[in-house]
Protein backbone atom coordinates (compact mmCIF):
# COMPACT_ATOMS: atom_id res chain seq x y z
CA UNK A 1 0.00 0.00 0.00
CA UNK A 2 1.42 3.58 -0.70
CA UNK A 3 1.23 6.50 1.35
CA UNK A 4 -1.93 8.20 1.53
CA UNK A 5 -2.41 11.16 -0.19
CA UNK A 6 -5.05 13.07 2.51
CA UNK A 7 -6.44 16.19 0.27
CA UNK A 8 -8.21 19.08 2.05
CA UNK A 9 -10.95 20.69 0.78
CA UNK A 10 -13.55 19.57 -1.46
CA UNK A 11 -17.59 18.93 -1.26
CA UNK A 12 -19.88 16.03 -0.88
CA UNK A 13 -23.07 16.88 -2.56
CA UNK A 14 -26.33 15.18 0.13
CA UNK A 15 -28.70 14.70 -2.66
CA UNK A 16 -31.00 11.86 -3.01
CA UNK A 17 -31.65 8.99 -5.31
CA UNK A 18 -28.35 7.11 -4.79
CA UNK A 19 -28.78 3.39 -6.89
CA UNK A 20 -29.16 0.37 -4.62
CA UNK A 21 -26.74 -2.38 -5.82
CA UNK A 22 -28.56 -4.74 -7.16
CA UNK A 23 -29.01 -5.35 -11.23
CA UNK A 24 -33.07 -4.94 -11.91
CA UNK A 25 -32.92 -5.27 -16.11
CA UNK A 26 -30.77 -6.19 -18.92
CA UNK A 27 -31.41 -3.82 -21.67
CA UNK A 28 -30.76 -4.93 -24.84
CA UNK A 29 -31.23 -1.51 -27.43
CA UNK A 30 -33.23 -1.25 -29.99
CA UNK A 31 -31.12 1.45 -31.82
CA UNK A 32 -27.63 2.25 -30.80
CA UNK A 33 -26.58 6.09 -31.16
CA UNK A 34 -22.71 7.07 -32.18
CA UNK A 35 -21.61 10.39 -30.99
CA UNK A 36 -19.44 12.28 -32.77
CA UNK A 37 -19.26 14.75 -29.65
CA UNK A 38 -18.50 11.69 -27.35
CA UNK A 39 -14.77 12.11 -28.53
CA UNK A 40 -13.24 15.77 -28.00
CA UNK A 41 -11.19 16.02 -31.07
CA UNK A 42 -12.56 13.40 -33.06
CA UNK A 43 -12.68 15.38 -36.72
CA UNK A 44 -15.54 12.82 -38.14
CA UNK A 45 -15.45 11.03 -41.40
CA UNK A 46 -18.39 8.58 -42.00
CA UNK A 47 -17.34 4.95 -43.27
CA UNK A 48 -20.76 4.26 -43.38
CA UNK A 49 -24.24 4.39 -45.51
CA UNK A 50 -28.36 3.92 -44.27
CA UNK A 51 -28.66 0.20 -44.97
CA UNK A 52 -25.14 -1.36 -44.37
CA UNK A 53 -24.73 -4.30 -41.93
CA UNK A 54 -22.00 -4.26 -39.11
CA UNK A 55 -20.55 -6.10 -36.50
CA UNK A 56 -20.08 -5.39 -33.06
CA UNK A 57 -16.20 -3.89 -33.76
CA UNK A 58 -16.57 -2.85 -37.42
CA UNK A 59 -15.38 0.40 -38.26
CA UNK A 60 -18.44 3.56 -38.57
CA UNK A 61 -16.44 6.86 -38.47
CA UNK A 62 -12.76 7.65 -39.16
CA UNK A 63 -10.41 10.94 -37.81
CA UNK A 64 -9.87 12.83 -41.10
CA UNK A 65 -6.87 13.72 -39.53
CA UNK A 66 -5.40 10.64 -37.76
CA UNK A 67 -7.44 7.70 -40.16
CA UNK A 68 -5.92 5.08 -37.53
CA UNK A 69 -8.36 5.99 -34.95
CA UNK A 70 -11.61 4.67 -35.38
CA UNK A 71 -14.95 4.39 -34.35
CA UNK A 72 -16.49 1.11 -33.93
CA UNK A 73 -20.20 0.22 -33.69
CA UNK A 74 -20.76 -1.40 -30.27
CA UNK A 75 -23.21 -4.13 -31.90
CA UNK A 76 -24.11 -5.54 -34.76
CA UNK A 77 -27.10 -4.07 -37.10
CA UNK A 78 -28.19 -2.44 -39.63
CA UNK A 79 -27.46 1.50 -39.66
CA UNK A 80 -30.66 2.98 -39.67
CA UNK A 81 -29.95 6.71 -39.83
CA UNK A 82 -27.63 9.11 -40.34
CA UNK A 83 -28.25 11.90 -38.18
CA UNK A 84 -27.27 15.66 -39.30
CA UNK A 85 -27.33 19.10 -38.14
CA UNK A 86 -26.61 22.49 -38.66
CA UNK A 87 -24.12 23.02 -42.01
CA UNK A 88 -24.80 18.66 -42.15
CA UNK A 89 -22.54 18.53 -38.60
CA UNK A 90 -23.04 14.53 -37.83
CA UNK A 91 -24.63 14.34 -34.58
CA UNK A 92 -25.34 10.45 -34.84
CA UNK A 93 -25.14 7.27 -36.53
CA UNK A 94 -28.13 5.09 -35.71
CA UNK A 95 -27.85 1.75 -35.31
CA UNK A 96 -30.54 -0.79 -35.46
CA UNK A 97 -29.55 -4.22 -32.77
CA UNK A 98 -30.01 -7.50 -34.12
CA UNK A 99 -31.53 -10.11 -32.37
CA UNK A 100 -28.58 -12.24 -32.29
CA UNK A 101 -25.24 -10.54 -31.98
CA UNK A 102 -22.17 -10.89 -33.97
CA UNK A 103 -18.56 -9.71 -33.28
CA UNK A 104 -15.78 -9.08 -35.62
CA UNK A 105 -13.22 -11.76 -34.25
CA UNK A 106 -9.70 -9.45 -33.42
CA UNK A 107 -8.36 -12.71 -32.26
CA UNK A 108 -7.13 -13.94 -28.60
CA UNK A 109 -3.83 -12.63 -27.36
CA UNK A 110 -1.30 -13.30 -24.40
CA UNK A 111 -0.49 -9.65 -23.47
CA UNK A 112 2.82 -10.35 -22.28
CA UNK A 113 3.78 -11.76 -25.60
CA UNK A 114 2.97 -8.69 -27.49
CA UNK A 115 4.95 -5.58 -28.21
CA UNK A 116 3.98 -1.94 -27.66
CA UNK A 117 3.15 -1.86 -31.13
CA UNK A 118 0.75 -5.20 -31.10
CA UNK A 119 -1.16 -3.34 -28.53
CA UNK A 120 -1.00 -0.26 -30.11
CA UNK A 121 -3.10 -1.89 -33.57
CA UNK A 122 -4.80 -3.98 -32.04
CA UNK A 123 -6.82 -1.03 -29.79
CA UNK A 124 -6.42 1.49 -33.01
CA UNK A 125 -8.64 -1.40 -34.91
CA UNK A 126 -10.82 -2.10 -32.43
CA UNK A 127 -12.10 1.32 -31.75
CA UNK A 128 -11.00 0.65 -28.48
CA UNK A 129 -8.41 3.71 -28.28
CA UNK A 130 -10.88 6.51 -28.26
CA UNK A 131 -11.30 5.44 -24.84
CA UNK A 132 -7.96 7.00 -23.96
CA UNK A 133 -8.25 10.57 -23.13
CA UNK A 134 -4.89 12.46 -23.46
CA UNK A 135 -4.41 15.39 -21.23
CA UNK A 136 -3.96 18.52 -21.46
CA UNK A 137 -7.51 19.24 -23.20
CA UNK A 138 -8.85 15.95 -22.68
CA UNK A 139 -8.57 14.96 -26.27
CA UNK A 140 -8.50 11.51 -27.77
CA UNK A 141 -4.79 10.37 -27.34
CA UNK A 142 -2.30 10.84 -30.22
CA UNK A 143 -0.97 7.28 -30.73
CA UNK A 144 1.90 9.06 -32.11
CA UNK A 145 2.70 10.33 -28.91
CA UNK A 146 4.38 8.85 -25.80
CA UNK A 147 3.27 9.75 -22.67
CA UNK A 148 4.57 10.38 -19.14
CA UNK A 149 2.39 7.86 -17.60
CA UNK A 150 -1.63 6.78 -17.45
CA UNK A 151 -3.92 6.93 -15.08
CA UNK A 152 -6.82 5.15 -13.96
CA UNK A 153 -9.10 6.26 -10.91
CA UNK A 154 -10.93 2.97 -8.65
CA UNK A 155 -12.95 4.94 -7.13
CA UNK A 156 -15.55 8.23 -7.76
CA UNK A 157 -16.91 10.70 -5.87
CA UNK A 158 -19.00 12.43 -7.86
CA UNK A 159 -22.77 12.71 -6.50
CA UNK A 160 -24.82 9.48 -6.85
CA UNK A 161 -21.76 7.93 -8.98
CA UNK A 162 -22.02 4.03 -9.63
CA UNK A 163 -20.14 2.04 -7.30
CA UNK A 164 -17.09 0.32 -8.76
CA UNK A 165 -16.95 -2.72 -6.93
CA UNK A 166 -20.40 -3.19 -7.88
CA UNK A 167 -19.97 -2.46 -11.61
CA UNK A 168 -16.69 -4.06 -12.41
CA UNK A 169 -15.30 -6.21 -9.18
CA UNK A 170 -16.03 -9.71 -10.75
CA UNK A 171 -14.23 -8.21 -13.71
CA UNK A 172 -10.33 -8.52 -12.52
CA UNK A 173 -9.37 -10.93 -14.96
CA UNK A 174 -10.52 -8.11 -17.70
CA UNK A 175 -8.87 -5.14 -15.64
CA UNK A 176 -5.53 -6.91 -15.10
CA UNK A 177 -5.18 -6.99 -19.28
CA UNK A 178 -6.10 -4.21 -19.40
CA UNK A 179 -3.15 -2.76 -17.50
CA UNK A 180 -0.83 -5.22 -18.57
CA UNK A 181 -1.57 -4.14 -21.90
CA UNK A 182 -1.63 -0.50 -21.40
CA UNK A 183 2.03 -0.92 -20.00
CA UNK A 184 3.50 -1.56 -22.77
CA UNK A 185 2.14 2.66 -24.40
CA UNK A 186 4.52 4.28 -21.42
CA UNK A 187 7.71 4.12 -19.68
CA UNK A 188 5.96 5.59 -16.65
CA UNK A 189 3.82 2.51 -15.88
CA UNK A 190 -0.21 2.38 -15.21
CA UNK A 191 -0.87 4.28 -12.16
CA UNK A 192 -4.10 2.83 -10.02
CA UNK A 193 -5.81 5.44 -8.08
CA UNK A 194 -7.70 3.75 -4.65
CA UNK A 195 -9.86 5.22 -1.90
CA UNK A 196 -7.76 4.83 1.14
CA UNK A 197 -11.03 4.24 3.14
CA UNK A 198 -11.94 1.07 1.35
CA UNK A 199 -8.56 -0.24 0.28
CA UNK A 200 -9.13 -3.69 1.74
CA UNK A 201 -12.71 -3.35 1.26
CA UNK A 202 -11.88 -3.03 -2.90
CA UNK A 203 -10.87 -6.05 -4.89
CA UNK A 204 -8.74 -3.42 -7.27
CA UNK A 205 -5.96 -3.27 -4.52
CA UNK A 206 -4.75 -6.56 -5.72
CA UNK A 207 -4.05 -4.97 -9.09
CA UNK A 208 -0.51 -5.89 -10.43
CA UNK A 209 2.06 -4.59 -12.20
CA UNK A 210 0.94 -1.11 -11.48
CA UNK A 211 1.75 1.32 -9.42
CA UNK A 212 -1.42 2.08 -6.82
CA UNK A 213 -1.82 5.40 -5.01
CA UNK A 214 -4.45 5.80 -2.51
CA UNK A 215 -6.38 8.75 -1.63
CA UNK A 216 -8.85 10.82 1.27
CA UNK A 217 -10.76 13.27 1.20
CA UNK A 218 -14.30 14.70 -0.26
CA UNK A 219 -15.10 15.04 -4.21
CA UNK A 220 -13.41 15.61 -6.30
CA UNK A 221 -10.71 13.31 -4.83
CA UNK A 222 -12.19 10.95 -6.89
CA UNK A 223 -11.27 12.64 -10.33
CA UNK A 224 -8.32 11.84 -12.42
CA UNK A 225 -7.42 14.81 -12.80
CA UNK A 226 -7.15 16.01 -8.92
CA UNK A 227 -5.34 12.84 -8.40
CA UNK A 228 -2.48 13.61 -11.26
CA UNK A 229 -1.69 16.98 -9.77
CA UNK A 230 -0.75 15.84 -6.58
CA UNK A 231 1.07 12.33 -7.80
CA UNK A 232 2.92 14.29 -11.45
CA UNK A 233 1.49 17.74 -12.06
CA UNK A 234 1.08 18.54 -15.85
CA UNK A 235 3.16 21.01 -16.86
CA UNK A 236 3.71 23.01 -20.45
CA UNK A 237 4.77 20.05 -22.99
CA UNK A 238 3.81 17.25 -20.49
CA UNK A 239 1.54 14.36 -21.82
CA UNK A 240 -0.26 11.75 -19.78
CA UNK A 241 -2.86 9.69 -20.38
CA UNK A 242 -6.21 8.26 -18.77
CA UNK A 243 -8.94 5.82 -19.36
CA UNK A 244 -12.10 5.09 -16.98
CA UNK A 245 -12.28 1.68 -14.93
CA UNK A 246 -14.88 0.64 -17.24
CA UNK A 247 -13.40 1.16 -20.45
CA UNK A 248 -9.67 0.07 -18.63
CA UNK A 249 -12.15 -3.47 -18.18
CA UNK A 250 -13.56 -3.28 -21.96
CA UNK A 251 -9.66 -3.10 -23.45
CA UNK A 252 -8.87 -6.34 -21.27
CA UNK A 253 -11.79 -7.75 -22.25
CA UNK A 254 -10.52 -7.36 -25.86
CA UNK A 255 -7.22 -8.84 -25.49
CA UNK A 256 -9.20 -12.06 -23.48
CA UNK A 257 -11.69 -12.79 -25.57
CA UNK A 258 -10.86 -11.04 -29.07
CA UNK A 259 -14.12 -9.38 -29.55
CA UNK A 260 -15.21 -5.64 -28.65
CA UNK A 261 -17.83 -5.42 -25.41
CA UNK A 262 -18.72 -2.59 -23.92
CA UNK A 263 -21.89 -4.15 -22.44
CA UNK A 264 -21.29 -2.26 -18.72
CA UNK A 265 -23.79 -1.80 -15.63
CA UNK A 266 -25.14 1.64 -15.50
CA UNK A 267 -26.86 3.36 -12.77
CA UNK A 268 -29.75 4.87 -12.80
CA UNK A 269 -30.22 7.50 -9.80
CA UNK A 270 -31.69 10.86 -8.90
CA UNK A 271 -34.40 12.08 -6.88
CA UNK A 272 -36.77 11.77 -9.42
CA UNK A 273 -35.75 7.99 -10.24
CA UNK A 274 -38.21 5.18 -9.27
CA UNK A 275 -36.31 2.61 -7.25
CA UNK A 276 -32.98 3.78 -8.17
CA UNK A 277 -30.84 0.58 -9.22
CA UNK A 278 -28.50 -0.95 -12.28
CA UNK A 279 -29.07 -2.04 -15.71
CA UNK A 280 -27.12 -3.62 -18.05
CA UNK A 281 -26.43 -2.14 -21.26
CA UNK A 282 -23.94 -0.78 -23.99
CA UNK A 283 -23.00 2.77 -24.56
CA UNK A 284 -25.60 4.56 -27.11
CA UNK A 285 -28.70 3.16 -25.17
CA UNK A 286 -31.93 4.80 -25.90
CA UNK A 287 -32.70 7.13 -22.61
CA UNK A 288 -36.37 5.95 -23.36
CA UNK A 289 -35.64 2.94 -22.63
CA UNK A 290 -35.29 3.96 -19.05
CA UNK A 291 -39.29 4.59 -18.56
CA UNK A 292 -39.94 2.03 -15.91
CA UNK A 293 -37.34 4.35 -13.99
CA UNK A 294 -40.18 7.49 -14.09
CA UNK A 295 -43.55 8.73 -14.89
CA UNK A 296 -43.50 8.84 -18.60
CA UNK A 297 -46.22 11.46 -18.36
CA UNK A 298 -43.74 13.47 -16.43
CA UNK A 299 -42.20 16.59 -18.84
CA UNK A 300 -40.98 18.24 -16.01
CA UNK A 301 -37.37 15.89 -15.47
CA UNK A 302 -34.47 16.60 -16.82
CA UNK A 303 -32.31 13.52 -18.29
CA UNK A 304 -28.64 13.59 -17.68
CA UNK A 305 -26.04 11.47 -19.00
CA UNK A 306 -23.54 10.87 -16.35
CA UNK A 307 -23.12 12.78 -12.63
CA UNK A 308 -25.37 15.65 -11.77
CA UNK A 309 -22.49 17.88 -11.73
CA UNK A 310 -21.07 17.47 -14.75
CA UNK A 311 -23.04 14.93 -16.96
CA UNK A 312 -24.50 16.31 -19.81
CA UNK A 313 -28.43 17.37 -20.74
CA UNK A 314 -29.27 14.88 -23.19
CA UNK A 315 -33.32 14.37 -23.02
CA UNK A 316 -35.26 12.13 -23.05
CA UNK A 317 -34.94 11.24 -26.88
CA UNK A 318 -31.24 11.00 -25.70
CA UNK A 319 -28.65 8.37 -25.86
CA UNK A 320 -26.29 7.48 -23.15
CA UNK A 321 -22.88 8.67 -23.60
CA UNK A 322 -19.70 6.28 -24.56
CA UNK A 323 -17.45 7.31 -21.42
CA UNK A 324 -20.83 7.19 -18.88
CA UNK A 325 -22.03 4.91 -16.54
CA UNK A 326 -24.58 6.72 -14.95
CA UNK A 327 -27.78 8.65 -15.41
CA UNK A 328 -29.15 11.05 -13.64
CA UNK A 329 -32.67 12.01 -13.33
CA UNK A 330 -33.43 15.19 -12.06
CA UNK A 331 -36.86 17.43 -11.36
CA UNK A 332 -36.40 20.76 -13.59
CA UNK A 333 -36.47 23.50 -10.88
CA UNK A 334 -38.74 26.45 -12.50
CA UNK A 335 -40.37 27.33 -9.30
CA UNK A 336 -39.53 30.46 -7.97
CA UNK A 337 -39.62 31.07 -4.03
CA UNK A 338 -40.53 34.64 -2.83
CA UNK A 339 -37.75 36.04 -0.27
CA UNK A 340 -36.05 32.86 0.06
CA UNK A 341 -32.67 34.12 0.21
CA UNK A 342 -33.66 35.98 3.76
CA UNK A 343 -35.25 32.71 4.89
CA UNK A 344 -32.67 30.86 6.96
CA UNK A 345 -35.24 28.60 8.51
CA UNK A 346 -34.99 25.82 5.23
CA UNK A 347 -34.46 22.66 6.14
CA UNK A 348 -35.07 20.77 2.98
CA UNK A 349 -32.41 23.18 1.46
CA UNK A 350 -29.23 22.33 1.02
CA UNK A 351 -25.89 25.36 1.51
CA UNK A 352 -22.77 24.81 0.99
CA UNK A 353 -22.28 28.10 3.07
CA UNK A 354 -24.27 27.20 5.81
CA UNK A 355 -26.53 29.83 4.97
CA UNK A 356 -29.63 27.94 5.77
CA UNK A 357 -30.24 25.93 9.36
CA UNK A 358 -29.96 22.68 7.24
CA UNK A 359 -26.29 22.16 8.63
CA UNK A 360 -27.93 20.74 11.17
CA UNK A 361 -29.16 17.85 9.85
CA UNK A 362 -25.72 16.60 8.39
CA UNK A 363 -26.76 12.90 7.44
CA UNK A 364 -30.06 14.41 5.71
CA UNK A 365 -30.28 13.59 1.59
CA UNK A 366 -32.11 16.14 -0.54
CA UNK A 367 -34.34 16.41 -3.69
CA UNK A 368 -32.42 18.63 -5.36
CA UNK A 369 -33.54 20.15 -8.62
CA UNK A 370 -32.16 22.37 -11.31
CA UNK A 371 -32.82 25.26 -9.67
CA UNK A 372 -30.13 27.75 -9.38
CA UNK A 373 -31.85 30.10 -7.11
CA UNK A 374 -30.74 33.21 -8.78
CA UNK A 375 -29.37 34.35 -12.61
CA UNK A 376 -26.01 35.18 -13.41
CA UNK A 377 -24.61 38.55 -11.76
CA UNK A 378 -21.14 39.96 -11.54
CA UNK A 379 -17.96 38.22 -10.93
CA UNK A 380 -17.76 37.88 -6.93
CA UNK A 381 -13.52 37.30 -6.53
CA UNK A 382 -13.93 35.12 -3.36
CA UNK A 383 -12.31 31.66 -2.06
CA UNK A 384 -14.98 30.06 -2.32
CA UNK A 385 -13.86 28.10 -5.19
CA UNK A 386 -10.48 27.10 -3.68
CA UNK A 387 -11.98 25.91 -0.71
CA UNK A 388 -14.17 23.01 -2.76
CA UNK A 389 -10.81 22.35 -5.27
CA UNK A 390 -7.80 20.79 -4.14
CA UNK A 391 -5.24 21.65 -6.62
CA UNK A 392 -2.54 23.57 -6.62
CA UNK A 393 -3.73 26.35 -9.17
CA UNK A 394 -5.35 29.81 -8.90
CA UNK A 395 -8.93 28.74 -10.13
CA UNK A 396 -10.46 32.31 -9.89
CA UNK A 397 -7.90 33.61 -12.08
CA UNK A 398 -7.68 30.77 -14.27
CA UNK A 399 -11.36 31.10 -14.97
CA UNK A 400 -11.16 35.28 -15.67
CA UNK A 401 -8.18 34.63 -18.06
CA UNK A 402 -10.61 32.31 -20.16
CA UNK A 403 -12.98 34.64 -19.81
CA UNK A 404 -10.68 37.14 -21.45
CA UNK A 405 -8.70 34.26 -23.69
CA UNK A 406 -5.36 35.52 -22.30
CA UNK A 407 -3.43 32.32 -23.02
CA UNK A 408 -0.44 33.14 -21.17
CA UNK A 409 -2.43 33.83 -18.07
CA UNK A 410 -4.26 30.47 -18.65
CA UNK A 411 -1.40 28.90 -18.90
CA UNK A 412 0.93 30.46 -15.48
CA UNK A 413 -2.54 30.18 -13.72
CA UNK A 414 -3.13 25.90 -14.57
CA UNK A 415 -4.87 25.28 -17.80
CA UNK A 416 -2.73 22.36 -18.88
CA UNK A 417 -3.66 20.70 -15.68
CA UNK A 418 -7.67 20.99 -15.31
CA UNK A 419 -10.71 19.59 -17.11
CA UNK A 420 -14.27 21.08 -16.70
CA UNK A 421 -15.48 18.16 -14.92
CA UNK A 422 -12.35 19.11 -12.22
CA UNK A 423 -14.16 22.52 -11.71
CA UNK A 424 -18.02 21.08 -11.52
CA UNK A 425 -18.31 22.23 -7.62
CA UNK A 426 -16.62 25.30 -8.24
CA UNK A 427 -19.79 26.00 -10.33
CA UNK A 428 -22.05 24.87 -7.52
CA UNK A 429 -20.73 26.90 -4.94
CA UNK A 430 -20.42 29.97 -7.65
CA UNK A 431 -22.29 32.93 -5.83
CA UNK A 432 -22.18 34.91 -9.53
CA UNK A 433 -24.26 31.74 -11.33
CA UNK A 434 -21.24 31.41 -13.87
CA UNK A 435 -21.00 28.25 -16.12
CA UNK A 436 -17.49 27.87 -14.88
CA UNK A 437 -17.41 24.23 -16.83
CA UNK A 438 -18.36 26.08 -20.48
CA UNK A 439 -15.75 28.76 -19.45
CA UNK A 440 -12.92 26.50 -19.03
CA UNK A 441 -14.23 24.53 -22.05
CA UNK A 442 -14.06 27.67 -24.14
CA UNK A 443 -10.78 28.18 -22.58
CA UNK A 444 -9.35 24.79 -23.62
CA UNK A 445 -10.86 25.39 -27.20
CA UNK A 446 -8.69 28.68 -27.53
CA UNK A 447 -5.98 26.57 -26.53
CA UNK A 448 -6.12 23.90 -29.00
CA UNK A 449 -6.43 26.39 -31.90
CA UNK A 450 -3.64 28.81 -30.58
CA UNK A 451 -1.05 25.38 -31.00
CA UNK A 452 -2.43 24.06 -33.38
Amino acid sequence: MSNNIRLKGGLDIPISGEAARKTVASIKPDVVAIQPDDFKGLVPRLLVREGDKVLAGSPVLADKQRPDILVTSPVSGTVQQVVRGDKRKLLAVLVKADDQQESVDFGTAKVSSLSEEDVRKKLLSSGLWIALVQRPFGVIADPAAKPKAIFVSAFDTAPLAANPEYTLGDRMEDIQAGVDALGKLTPGGVHVCLNEANYSGTPFHRIEHAVLHTFSGKHPAGNVGVQISHISPIGKGDIVWTVSLTLLAAIGRLFVSGKLSLVRKVAVTGPVAKDPAYVETVPGMAIRQLGAFYDNSAKDIRFVSGNPLSGRNVGEDGFLGFFDNQVTLLHEGTERELFGWIKPFRFNQFSSSMTYFSWLLPKKKYSMDTNTHGGPRAFVVSDVYGKVLPMDIFPIYLVKACLAGDIEKMEKYGIYEVLPEDLALCEFVDPSKNDIQAIIQNGIDRMIKEMA
